[in-house]
């Protein structure tokens, strides 16, 4: 007979290692946020046109920031999108 004690638990699932995400910008100081650059902005920005939050990109605050109002103003000004066209 088991005592109380020596239940059977069920295996519990380990979380997998995650490596910290650095921002970019910091590591690579010749990198500029700049709303002009699209190419660089079109990392930020899901297909559908929305802005990839910090905790996915890996930005810190500082830069996250600087990108949302690069990727606005592009929007302002037609470089990038407000949304992509469903048809």
């Amino acid at each position: 007979m088991k005592k109380q004690t020596e239940k059977a638990t069920p295996e519990r699932k380990k979380k997998p290692f995650l490596r910290r995400k650095v921002c970019r910008f910091c590591t690579d100081k010749k990198l500029d946020i700049d709303y002009k650059n699209p190419r660089v902005l079109r990392y930020f920005i899901t297909e559908r046109g929305k802005i990839i939050p910090r905790r996915i990109s890996g930005n810190c605050a500082k830069h996250q920031r600087q990108i949302t109002v690069a990727v606005k103003r592009a929007r302002n000004i037609a470089i990038l999108p407000f949304t992509t066209a469903v048809h």
